[in-house]
C-alpha cells in the first residue's frame, strides 16, 4: 500500500493518545481548538488516509453470482434429461436443453445481480453527517469525509463518526454497548490518563460506533475508517451474509412443499405415459421439463427483486427503508403513532409573541418585529440573553435567507434576534459559557452558565410548567418580584392561552451570582414566554383522510403542549371536535400498572401531549397487545426503544438524532408525515405486486401441469414436447412477471382495510383463483386442438403436429394475456393497474417478437417441432387466448371470490 498513513503518522510517539496533554495533542494532530484544519488540510489527509469508513469486505463477483444459478436441484435434473438425450442420440434435443439451463442461468444471474445493486443503492443514500469546525466555522459534512485532526462537536442522539479524544464537555455519556458490551452509559470527561489506562477505562476518549445519550462536547479525532477501535474489530470478525427475510423464508418453503407434490404428480404422469405405450425417454423428459414448469423455481430472488426496486422508489418519495423486511410489514400498519413538529409540521419555527410580567407583544399585531417597544427594557434584555445564550444552536443570514445548524426551536430563536438587530456572536463572545446542564425529556429545561459584565449569570429555557417550579421569583419592569402560587396560576393559564392558538410556548428565566452548575435550575428569576408558530403541512389533512380511509389509525403523540397538540390536531383532521380528550403523560401509569380501563382508554385516544418516552414504548405495548402493527415516529435518543419495539419505527432524516435512525426500520428524508403515507402505501403496493406475479406463476404452471396430465391420461396424441414447455415458461413466465412486479398499484389500495400479517402469501381464496384460472386456461388450450379439427379442418385426418403446435401456441397465448388478469376488479379493465404498466406491454411485446422469431428461424422452429400453421389456425390460437382472458375477468366478478380483491 503506497499511501502514508496518517493515523500511524501521528501516532509515532511512544505516548498514547489518551495520555497527552492537551498543547501536545493538538500538537500532534496538527490542529487547534478555535480553527480547526483548513479545507486544503483536511482534502490532503483524505487523499492520505482515505474515507472514514468500515470495510464491508470485497463484493461477491459477478462469475461467482452467474455459477450459483447451477447449483439448483432443477438445474441437475435438466443436465440429466440432457445426457439421456445425448445417451440416445437425440443431439438435437440435448443441446436444446443444454441452452436452456444457459438462458435460464442468464435471467437469474440477471435478476441477483440487479437486486444486488440496488441494495448497494440503498446503502449509499444512508450517511451520517456530523457538526466540524473548518475554516473556524462550524459545518455539517458527510462522517466518511472526516480526518485525523478534524475538532468535531458531539450532542445527545449524534453518534461518535471516529475515534477521538474528549477536550470540552459538558457531562457528557455515552452508549459503547456496540464496542464493550456494557449495557450501561459510560461517563466521559476531558482529562490526561496514565499511559498503561485500559480500553474499558479510558474515559477521556469517544469511540467510532458509540453513541452520545446526554450532554455534549467537543472532540478532536485521531483515527478513521479502519484505524479505529471498530475497524479492528470488523477487521477480525469479516463479514457474513445478510439473512433472508420472512418473506423470501415463506417463499422457499413454499416453493419446498410445491417441489413435493410436483414430484408425485409427475411420477404419476410418467407411469402412466409408459404405460399408454410412449417412449420411456420422451415420458422421462417430460416428466422431468414438468417439474421444472410446475414449480416457480426463481420466485425468491423475483421477489427479493421486487422488495429491492420498491425499496427504491420509497427512496424517491424521501423514505429510506434501512431493513429489508420492513417493506413487507409496511402493508399490514393498522396505528402510526407520530410526532407534532417537524413531522405534522413545516419544522420552521419562528417567534410570534413574547409574554412577560410587564407587557406582551404579538407579531401578528406588530409586522415592524420590534417587541422592545412593547416591554420593558429589562424584559426585553433578558428575554434576548435567554434567546441567544441559552442555545447551543448557530445561524448565519445572507440576503435575507439563513442557514442553520440545531435544533429548529433554538434557529427559531436566533432568527428572532437577528431580526433585533442584535449581533449573536457578538454577544456569545462577550459572555462565553462557563457550564452547562443540557436539555432532557425528563427535566424538559436547559441551562447555561455564563461570564457577563454582569458577573456570572444562568440562562434557563424550557416547559412553562417545569421552569415556573424553579423560579422563586419574576421580574416585573426591572425588580425581581418574589413568585407565589398565584403567580405560577396566572403564568400556566397564560401559556394555556398562547398554546391553544397552535404556538409552541417556551419560558426562560435567568439569575445571578451562580456558583456551581449543581444549582443552576434552583431559585430563577422567572422572565416571560416565547411563543413560536410552526405551520403545519399543507399536505398533512389529505394523507390523514387517506389513512382513515385504508382503516389506519393516526395517533399524535407529543411532548409539547396538550392545547397546542389539540389546536393542531383540530386544523389536520386528526380530531373533529375541542371536546376530544387528550391524555397527559403525568395521568399515564407505567405498564404494569395499567388497568383494562387504562389500556382502552389508550387506545381510543387520539392525542397524547408531555408525554416521556418511556410512555411511548408503553403506548406501542398497549396498540401491539391488541394485535395492531404499529408505527411510530421518533427524533430522540431516547425514543430509541419505542423505535425498536414498534413493528415500524420510523426516524427523522432531517431532525432526527443518528441514535434514532440507527435503531430504525425506515428514515423520512424529508420528515413529513405524509411520506409515511405514502411508505404505507407503496408498501400495500410491493406485497400486492409480489403477490400477483406469484398467482400468476402459479397458474400458468398449474395450467401447463393440467395440459400434460389431462392430454397423458386421455391417452391423446399431440402431447407437448419436453423443449415447448421450457420455451413456453421462458417467454410466459420470465418478462410478464418481472413487469408485474413493478406494477404502480390499484387505484384503490388504500381503500382496503390493513392485512393481517399471519396469513400466508397465498390464502384460501387466492388458492380458488389459481385453480380456477388454471382450469380455465388448460380447458381453453384443449378445446382450441378440437375447434381446430372439427371445424377448420373438418374432415381431415389428426395430424400430430398441427395438433401439437395450436397445443402449444394456444397456451402461448393464453398465459401471455392471462397477465391482464392481475388488475384488480376496483376499476374498469382498461383502467387497471396492469393494463396501465407500460412494462407489461413491452414485455408482451417482447415475448411475441420471441414467439416471431421462432417461428421464421430454421433451427430453432425445426427444434420445438414447429410446422407452418394456417392463418385460421393462428386466429384459433390467439382467439382462445383472448377468450381465456375474458372468461376469467369475468369469473373474477362472482360472488364466490368478492371476499379478495386482486
Amino acid at each position: 500500500m503506497e499511501k502514508s498513513n496518517k493515523n500511524e503518522v501521528m501516532s509515532e510517539s511512544n505516548i498514547p493518545i489518551w495520555a497527552l496533554q492537551e498543547d501536545e495533542l493538538f500538537s500532534r494532530l496538527g490542529t487547534d481548538t478555535a480553527h480547526g484544519l483548513s479545507a486544503a488540510e483536511a482534502a490532503a489527509r483524505l487523499e492520505s488516509v482515505g474515507l472514514n469508513a468500515i470495510s464491508q469486505g470485497e463484493q461477491t463477483p459477478a462469475w461467482v453470482i452467474f455459477l450459483r444459478q447451477f447449483k439448483s436441484p432443477i438445474v441437475v435434473l435438466l443436465v440429466v434429461a440432457a445426457g439421456l438425450s445425448f445417451s440416445f442420440q437425440e443431439w438435437l434435443d440435448g443441446i436444446a436443453i443444454l441452452v436452456v439451463i444457459f438462458i435460464n442461468a442468464v435471467i437469474g444471474f440477471y435478476m441477483e445481480f440487479q437486486a444486488g445493486r440496488s441494495m448497494d443503492a440503498l446503502k449509499k443514500m444512508v450517511s451520517i453527517s456530523v457538526k466540524v469546525l473548518r475554516d473556524g466555522t462550524l459545518t455539517e459534512i458527510n462522517s466518511e469525509m472526516l480526518v485525523p485532526g478534524d475538532v468535531i462537536y458531539l450532542e445527545a442522539g449524534d453518534m461518535t463518526p471516529a475515534d477521538a479524544r474528549l477536550y470540552n464537555s459538558a457531562q457528557i455519556q455515552l452508549d459503547e454497548a456496540s464496542l464493550t458490551g456494557e449495557s450501561v452509559p459510560v461517563e466521559k470527561a476531558p482529562a490526561v490518563l496514565p499511559a498503561d489506562t485500559p480500553l474499558a477505562e479510558q474515559s477521556n476518549l469517544l469511540f467510532k460506533g458509540t453513541f452520545v445519550t446526554k450532554g455534549n462536547g467537543w472532540a478532536v479525532v485521531f483515527g478513521t475508517g479502519m484505524n479505529t477501535e471498530l475497524g479492528k474489530i470488523a477487521h477480525l470478525v469479516g463479514t457474513s451474509e445478510q439473512a433472508a427475510t420472512p418473506l423470501e423464508k415463506k417463499l422457499a418453503a413454499f416453493s419446498g412443499r410445491l417441489i413435493k407434490i410436483t414430484i408425485g404428480l409427475v411420477a404419476v404422469i410418467f407411469a402412466v405415459g409408459v404405460m399408454g405405450g410412449k417412449p420411456i425417454v420422451e415420458m422421462l423428459e417430460t416428466a422431468i421439463a414438468l417439474g421444472v414448469a410446475a414449480v416457480p423455481e426463481g420466485l425468491p430472488i423475483v421477489a427479493t427483486l421486487a422488495l429491492a426496486q420498491g425499496m427504491l422508489r420509497l427512496a424517491r418519495h424521501n423514505v429510506i427503508v434501512r431493513k429489508l423486511s420492513a417493506v413487507e410489514t409496511l402493508g399490514g400498519t393498522t396505528v402510526i403513532c407520530t410526532d407534532k413538529t417537524g413531522t405534522l409540521t413545516q419544522n420552521k419555527m419562528e417567534v410570534e409573541a413574547l409574554a412577560s410580567p410587564g407587557g406582551a407583544w404579538a407579531k401578528r399585531d406588530d409586522e415592524t418585529l420590534l417587541p422592545a417597544g412593547r416591554l420593558p427594557k429589562a424584559q426585553y434584555d433578558r428575554l434576548l440573553q435567554i434567546a441567544i445564550l441559552c442555545n447551543n444552536a448557530d445561524i448565519a443570514a445572507h440576503k435575507g435567507d439563513f442557514t442553520e445548524i440545531g435544533d429548529p426551536l433554538e434557529t427559531g430563536l436566533l432568527k428572532f434576534a437577528l431580526r433585533q438587530g442584535e449581533d449573536i456572536n457578538g454577544r456569545r463572545l462577550q459572555c462565553p459559557k462557563l457550564s452547562e446542564i443540557p436539555f432532557s425529556s425528563e427535566t424538559k429545561i436547559m441551562a447555561t452558565q455564563h461570564q457577563t459584565p454582569e458577573g456570572n449569570m444562568v440562562f434557563a429555557k424550557g416547559a412553562a410548567e417545569d421552569l415556573l417550579e424553579c423560579c422563586s421569583s419574576l421580574l416585573d419592569s426591572d425588580k425581581n418580584v418574589p413568585i407565589t402560587p398565584q403567580h405560577r396560576k396566572v403564568w400556566l393559564v397564560e401559556a394555556e392561552k398562547m398554546a391553544s392558538s397552535g404556538m409552541k410556548v417556551i419560558a426562560g428565566a435567568f439569575k445571578s451570582d451562580a456558583k456551581t452548575s449543581k444549582s443552576l435550575t434552583e431559585n430563577l428569576v422567572f422572565a416571560g414566554l416565547f411563543g413560536l408558530i410552526d405551520p403545519p403541512r399543507k399536505e398533512i389533512p389529505a394523507a390523514i383522510q387517506e389513512c382513515r380511509a385504508a382503516g389506519i389509525e393516526v395517533v399524535m403523540v407529543t411532548g409539547d403542549h396538550p392545547a397546542t397538540a389539540k389546536a393542531i390536531g383540530r386544523q389536520l383532521g386528526i380530531i373533529d371536535s375541542d371536546e376530544t380528550e387528550v391524555v397527559l403523560g403525568k395521568d399515564m401509569p407505567d405498564f404494569e400498572k395499567l388497568s383494562a380501563a387504562d389500556k382502552s382508554r389508550w387506545a381510543a385516544t387520539k392525542i397524547f401531549a408531555r408525554v416521556s418516552p418511556k410512555q411511548k414504548l408503553d403506548l406501542v405495548s398497549v396498540f401491539q397487545e391488541r394485535k395492531d402493527i404499529v408505527g411510530m415516529t421518533g427524533d430522540g435518543v431516547n425514543d430509541a426503544p419505542a423505535l425498536k419495539k414498534a413493528d415500524i419505527g420510523i426516524a427523522m432524516g432531517q431532525r432526527g438524532t443518528q441514535v434514532a435512525q440507527e435503531v430504525a426500520d425506515m428514515v423520512l428524508r424529508d420528515d413529513s408525515f405524509a411520506s409515511i403515507v405514502t411508505a404505507i402505501r407503496q408498501g400495500r403496493v410491493i406485497f400486492d405486486n409480489i403477490r400477483k406475479f406469484v398467482v400468476f406463476l402459479l397458474s400458468c404452471n398449474l395450467s401447463e401441469l393440467l395440459v400434460i396430465a389431462s392430454v397423458s391420461l386421455l391417452f391423446l396424441h399431440f402431447q407437448l414436447k419436453p423443449l415447448q414447455i421450457l420455451f413456453i415458461n421462458l417467454v410466459t413466465d420470465v418478462l410478464p412477471a418481472l413487469a408485474l412486479g413493478v406494477t404502480a398499484g390499484s387505484p384503490g389500495i388504500m381503500a382496503h382495510r390493513p392485512r393481517n400479517p399471519d396469513e400466508p402469501i397465498i390464502d384460501r381464496a387466492r388458492w380458488r383463483r389459481i385453480i380456477f384460472y388454471s382450469v380455465v386456461l388448460s380447458a381453453g388450450t384443449i378445446g382450441a386442438v378440437y375447434f381446430s379439427h372439427f371445424f377448420i379442418h373438418a374432415g381431415d385426418d389428426w395430424l400430430v403436429q398441427r395438433c401439437n403446435n395450436i397445443l402449444f401456441f394456444t397456451l402461448i397465448f393464453s398465459q401471455l394475456f392471462h397477465v391482464f388478469n392481475m388488475g384488480s376488479i376496483d376499476a374498469p379493465f382498461w383502467r387497471t393497474e396492469v393494463v396501465r404498466n407500460r412494462y407489461v406491454w413491452y414485455a408482451i411485446v417482447a415475448c411475441i417478437f420471441i414467439i416471431v422469431g421462432l417461428y421464421l428461424i430454421e433451427p430453432i422452429r425445426t427444434a420445438l417441432s414447429v410446422v407452418p400453421m394456417s392463418a385460421a389456425d393462428w386466429g384459433v390460437s390467439i382467439g382462445t387466448g383472448l377468450l381465456a382472458m375474458v372468461i376469467i375477468r369475468l369469473g373474477k366478478h362472482l360472488e364466490f371470490f368478492q371476499n379478495e380483491k386482486l
